[in-house]
C-alpha cells in the first residue's frame, strides 16, 4: 500500500461502510482509489473524493475544483471558506477532515489525481474560458476594452473552442493573438450547476468566490458581500498640480500596512489601493510601517514605475519615478513577528534620499523584545530644504479595528514607550518630522518627550486614523505626523486622514470581500517647498528600469 501524503482514508469497496459512519454517494467509483488512516488532501483531491466530506455535493466539489485550478492551490485550508457554497459555518465541520499539501509533490498524490495533472501539465498561463475580466488585464498586451468584449464575446457565443477563435473578439486581430498565444490557453469548463454562482442566475445566494464573477451587470440580482465587479471604483480626484495658493507644494504621509507580506502586496486589489491612493492624493513620498517582509514594498515601487494594473496604468498624469528603501533590521513588531520600516519615494518631484539608519536602543523587556520602538531615521533632500524624517512603530495597546474601551489593560499589556533619550538624538536636527504609528492619543503623557522638542501633532485626538468595513469612520488616533517649530513655516496647514478609495473588492474582508488594504488610513501634511530650476526642469518619467536604481533604493 502506497503512501497517499495527507489523504485520509477511503474504503476499496462502496457498499463496506463498516470502517466508517459516513455515506458515500453511489455516484463514486472508489476501485481504484487506495487507503490510509490520513486527511484528505484538498489540492489533489478529485471531486468524487471532495464529495466524502460533509455537506460537499457535487455542486460544491465543482466549486472546489474550478477555485482551486484559478488559484493554483489552496495555501491553507482556512481558504477552503471563500469558495462558493462552503463559507465559514461547513468549513469548521469539516476542517479536521481535509488538509493542504503541495500540488507537486508526487507522494502526496491519489492514482485519479495524477491523472487530473498529467492532462493539465501541458496548460500554463490563464485559461481563456474561466478567466475573470481582472485575472485577463495581466495579459500583456490587452486593453480594458479588449477584456471586455472578450468577456462579452464569450457570455454570447459560449466557451471559446480554440485559441484562434480569440480573432473573432473585436479588436484582437492575428498580430496580437500571437502576442498572447503563449499566455493562455482553451479548456472548456463544466456546465455551471444551477446551485452554484458560476451559472450567474438572477436567484443564486451562495456566497461568491474570487472568481465567481467576470463582468459587473445590473440585471443580475449578486450575492451580497463579494467581489460583484471587477475593476474597482476610485474617487474622482482633480488634476494634480503641486501648487498651494500658487506655490511649490508636496505631500508627505505616513502609512501602516499592517503586516504586509509579499503576498500580501501582491494582491491586486491590495496594490491597487496603494498605489492609486498616492497618485490621487498628490502624494510624494510615504512613510510605511509593518513590513513584515522587506521585499514587499518594492512590490508597491515596481507598479508605480511600470502600471501593470489597469487602473495605475491608465493614470491620466505622470505618475513620476519611485524609489524605496526598507530598514536593515527590524523596527517594530506586528501579529506577525517582527516588521520593518521603509519610505517610498517620487524623486522627480525634487525628493532626494541622503542617507537612512535605525536608531538602535539595547534596552529590552523580558520577552527579548524591545521595550522601546526602533526608530528609522532618514535625511531627505526636499527642494531646497533637508528634512529629517523619523519613522515609528509603536505597538498599541489595542489594535486600530478594536475600540477605546480596550486600551487600559493591566501593565503587563501596555503599549511601547519612546525611549527618553530621543531627545538628544533630536536636539541636533533642525527641520524635523516624527511620523508614523503611534499606537495612542497625541494627548498621552508619554509623548511629552516631543513635546519638550517643541514638536507639534498634526492630527488632533478627535480626529480618528483607523479604519474598518464595520466601521469606515474609525474610533482611535493611532496614527500622527509630528513637526518642529521651525517647519511650521513652510507647512501649509493642510493634514488629512485619507478614507476614501481604501477598499476593493479582491481584498478579503474575514469570511467576504471587500476589505480595506490596512485597518490604518494614510495621514498626509503638505508643506510648500522652493524648487530650483534644475528641479523643476526635472521630467517626470512615467517609468524606468528598476534594474538602474542603486541597489539600496530599490
Amino acid at each position: 500500500m502506497g503512501n497517499l501524503g495527507c489523504h485520509r482514508s477511503i474504503p476499496r469497496d462502496p457498499t463496506d461502510l463498516s470502517c466508517g459512519k459516513r455515506k458515500f454517494s453511489a455516484a463514486c467509483n472508489f476501485s481504484n482509489i487506495l487507503v490510509n488512516h490520513e486527511r484528505l488532501n484538498i489540492n489533489t483531491a478529485t471531486e468524487e473524493e471532495l464529495m466524502t466530506l460533509p455537506g460537499v455535493n457535487r455542486s460544491v466539489a465543482q466549486n472546489i475544483v474550478e477555485y482551486r485550478d484559478c488559484i493554483g492551490g489552496f495555501k491553507k485550508v482556512e481558504d477552503l471558506a471563500l469558495v462558493s457554497g462552503v463559507g465559514a459555518t461547513k468549513l469548521e465541520a469539516i476542517k479536521l477532515e481535509i488538509c493542504v499539501s503541495s500540488r507537486t509533490n508526487s507522494s502526496q498524490h491519489s492514482p485519479s489525481s495524477l491523472r487530473r495533472d498529467v492532462e493539465h501539465q501541458p496548460c500554463t498561463g490563464l485559461n481563456i474560458n474561466t478567466a475573470t475580466a481582472a485575472q485577463l488585464m495581466s495579459i500583456r498586451g490587452l486593453t480594458e476594452k479588449i477584456v471586455r468584449n472578450i468577456v462579452a464575446y464569450r457570455a454570447e457565443h459560449g466557451p471559446f473552442r480554440s485559441i484562434e477563435d480569440l480573432v473573432r473578439v473585436s479588436h484582437v486581430n492575428s498580430s496580437l493573438l500571437d502576442k498572447i498565444r503563449f499566455q493562455v490557453y482553451v479548456e472548456r469548463s463544466r456546465a455551471p450547476s444551477t446551485n452554484t454562482n458560476g451559472g450567474l442566475t438572477g436567484t443564486t445566494k451562495s456566497q461568491p468566490s474570487p472568481t465567481s464573477f467576470s463582468l459587473k451587470s445590473d440585471d443580475l440580482d449578486l450575492p451580497p458581500g463579494g467581489p460583484a465587479q471587477i475593476i474597482s471604483v476610485r474617487p474622482n480626484v482633480e488634476p494634480p498640480l503641486g501648487l498651494r495658493d500658487g506655490k511649490p507644494a508636496v505631500r508627505l504621509a505616513t502609512w501602516s500596512l499592517q503586516g504586509c507580506s509579499c503576498e500580501k502586496a501582491n494582491n491586486p486589489g491590495v496594490r491597487e489601493v496603494v498605489c492609486m491612493t498616492l497618485l490621487e492624493n498628490e502624494i510624494k513620498m510615504v512613510a510605511v510601517q509593518d513590513l513584515v517582509e522587506r521585499e514587499a514594498l518594492d512590490k508597491f515601487c515596481v507598479e508605480l514605475n511600470q502600471g501593470t494594473l489597469a487602473s495605475v496604468r491608465t493614470w491620466k498624469w505622470p505618475r513620476g519615478v519611485w524609489k524605496s528603501i526598507v530598514s536593515e533590521k527590524p523596527t517594530g513588531r506586528s501579529s506577525k513577528g517582527a516588521s520593518y520600516s521603509g519610505f517610498l519615494w517620487d524623486s522627480s518631484s525634487g525628493i532626494d534620499l541622503k542617507d537612512a539608519v535605525v536608531l538602535d536602543h539595547p534596552v529590552v523587556n523580558g520577552n527579548g523584545n524591545h521595550a522601546h520602538p526602533q526608530l528609522y531615521l532618514a535625511h531627505f533632500l526636499v527642494g531646497s530644504v533637508e528634512l529629517t524624517v523619523v519613522s515609528v512603530h509603536m505597538q498599541s495597546t489595542a489594535s486600530a479595528g478594536e475600540s477605546s474601551s480596550k486600551t487600559h489593560q493591566s501593565g503587563e499589556d501596555k503599549g511601547q514607550h519612546l525611549f527618553p533619550s530621543i531627545q538628544e538624538t533630536l536636539r541636533g536636527e533642525k527641520e524635523l518630522v516624527v511620523l508614523g504609528h503611534f499606537g495612542s492619543s497625541p494627548q498621552s503623557s508619554e509623548f511629552d518627550v516631543l513635546r519638550k522638542e517643541k514638536l507639534c501633532p498634526l492630527v488632533p485626538s478627535s480626529q480618528f486614523t483607523n479604519i474598518s468595513t464595520r466601521c469606515p469612520q474609525g474610533t482611535l488616533c493611532l496614527d500622527n505626523i509630528w513637526i518642529s517649530r521651525s517647519l511650521k513655516k513652510i507647512y501649509s496647514g493642510h493634514c488629512m486622514v485619507v478614507r476614501e478609495g481604501l477598499t476593493n473588492p479582491w481584498i478579503p474582508d474575514n469570511w467576504s470581500w471587500g476589505g480595506v488594504a490596512s485597518d490604518h488610513c494614510p495621514v498626509v501634511a503638505e508643506f510648500y517647498i522652493d524648487l530650483s530650476s534644475k528641479e523643476m526642469s526635472r521630467p517626470a518619467m512615467a517609468a524606468v528600469d528598476r534594474d538602474m536604481m542603486p541597489k539600496h533604493e530599490r
